[in-house]
């Protein structure tokens, strides 16, 4: 399955936002952080959830 999401200007940064399908098995009752990694290797970006810590 492929997600295609707008890239958009905001302020003076770009934002997107994250599919609610990739955020189904996060328990919604926590904070979480989106961590965006880079693999130059392949030149391919990864996207991990991470549990906030308190």
């Amino acid at each position: 399955m492929d997600f295609t999401r707008k890239l958009y200007r905001r302020g003076s940064s770009f934002e997107t936002t994250i599919p609610m399908p990739l955020l189904f098995a996060l328990d919604q009752k926590k904070k979480h952080n989106v961590v965006f990694k880079f693999d130059s290797k392949q030149n391919r970006w990864y996207v991990e959830f991470e549990e906030m810590k308190k």
